[in-house]
């Protein structure tokens, strides 16, 4: 798992969290491809900065010529968003240059209540915190594009399948 030690250090250190964007479309059971890692963090100050120094103590750097510590600055954050109209801060790994981490700037939908229906999923003994379909199906329509639209088609079905498993279940 490309991501295996960023995700075993942002639980260790109590971050808090949640995959979004493709990688939470493919742990939801849909079968395509996703280059990067798309994670939406909890805005709170101290736990921004921990997920900063965790990213750089990784390796990770900003794509953008700043420091990572910035990103927990909220007026800066603001300032990227009107001034640059940017919606994610990119980070990469120093060596691997594959390894790239998106983190939103703003709050699409609410951190606290997606936090609160998060789905944990396990990848082997780690566990993974994962936007709710709900919640992702949200994400995915606000942004718009060509992709999210066809995940979110994809999202409907895999409702329809574990509505139905539960109801075989049930049985």
């Amino acid at each position: 798992m490309f991501y295996e030690e960023v995700f075993r250090k942002l639980n260790k250190n109590k971050v808090r969290y949640l995959v979004v964007g493709g990688g939470a479309v493919v742990l939801h059971g849909v079968v395509r491809m996703t280059a990067d890692l798309d994670l939406f963090v909890d805005f709170e100050e101290k736990n921004l900065l921990k997920f900063t120094g965790i990213l750089t103590d990784l390796g990770y750097r900003p794509k953008f010529p700043v420091k990572a510590a910035d990103f927990a600055d909220k007026s800066k954050r603001e300032k990227w968003k009107k001034e640059k109209d940017m919606l994610v801060f990119s980070f990469y790994h120093l060596k691997r240059y594959q390894d790239h981490i998106d983190v939103f700037v703003y709050e699409p939908v609410g951190f606290e209540n997606a936090y609160k229906e998060k789905e944990i999923m396990k990848a082997g003994l780690i566990k993974i915190p994962v936007i709710s379909i709900k919640y992702l199906k949200k994400m995915k329509m606000i942004a718009g594009r060509p992709q999210d639209l066809a995940d979110i088609e994809a999202l409907k079905e895999v409702e329809m399948l574990r509505k139905k498993d539960d109801k075989n279940q049930g049985q």
